[in-house]
């Protein structure tokens, strides 16, 4: 069976018109194709929707069955439609701890002068592809390499690593530490979206045990306690500030990059101008 949409548009139109004229009208067709369009749809089916007379057009038992599924198929076709202009009017971009740090809310703002008929939907979730495989998100911020080939990626930024200790922590008196000053202590990381990883040490020379967060919440929670101290990119110290917990930078950590990533078979189409404007906010050419 291959039904058309456009029958449908049409039995309903003289349905709802009376005639095939006044049909032809509402639809911006000519009374002909309204016609030819109705009879293929009863061949098709193999049965008489309309009775057509000289002064009337009369639907049938048939073609009120028919009708009444037919406006339900419109109006579901319709609402395809506004879902997907919905999804034209918002691009979301997810991240897993931080989007832009510092520069996030410059993101926004910019983007809603420049963009003012898409809105910039920011979407936290803590998976490796920053919501993307979940579908839900259009691009995503992340800091750790995406190796699934399935995913287009295009770096936007480096940051500068911090530590993270409670506020009576010593190191929270000096202006800097660095890696070798891990040794001894208990880190917090998180294994699934983290930027800390065992391998940042040498062999031997890196920090006593490490223990696992779910969440940034609850790793700034541990180490707020003074549980353990943690090691970060430099958008979670703007974008998260945290009472009992200090940030420092960790000097001869190296920098950590940060890309823009997407469906590679499926980019939005204002990818070009996100990633332009991230690059401009973090001077990055």
């Amino acid at each position: 069976m291959s039904l058309e949409l456009r029958q449908l548009r049409c039995l309903v139109a003289v349905a709802d018109g009376g005639t095939f004229t006044d049909a032809a009208i509402e639809l911006g067709v000519s009374q002909a194709a309204v016609s030819r369009s109705v009879a293929a749809l009863e061949a098709e089916l193999g049965v008489t929707l309309l009775r057509r007379t000289t002064r009337r057009v009369d639907v049938s038992p048939a073609g009120a069955a028919v009708i009444t599924r037919a406006r339900r198929i419109l109006a579901e076709v319709a609402e395809l439609r506004r879902a997907v202009d919905e999804t034209r009017s918002e691009l979301r971009l997810g991240y897993a701890w931080s989007a832009l740090g510092r520069h996030t809310t410059a993101l926004q703002r910019t983007w809603a002068r420049d963009h003012p008929t898409t809105r910039l939907l920011l979407i936290q979730s803590n998976t490796p592809t920053a919501g993307l495989s979940e579908g839900a998100a259009d691009l995503a911020v992340v800091r750790r390499p995406l190796h699934d080939t399935r995913f287009a990626t295009e770096q936007i930024a480096t940051e500068a690593r911090y530590a993270a200790v409670p506020a009576d922590d010593p190191w929270a008196r000096r202006r800097f530490v660095r890696l070798a000053d891990f040794a001894g202590r208990t880190v917090s990381i998180d294994h699934r979206t983290g930027t800390t990883t065992p391998g940042l040490w040498p062999a031997g020379t890196g920090p006593e045990r490490f223990v696992d967060s779910n969440s940034v919440d609850d790793w700034l929670t541990m180490i707020a306690a003074g549980q353990a101290i943690g090691m970060t990119a430099e958008a979670t110290v703007a974008q998260y500030p945290r009472p009992g917990v200090v940030y420092r930078p960790v000097r001869d950590a190296p920098r950590l990059p940060v890309w823009l990533a997407w469906w590679k078979d499926e980019a939005p189409a204002l990818t070009r101008a996100l990633t332009t404007l991230a690059k401009d906010l973090y001077n990055l050419p």
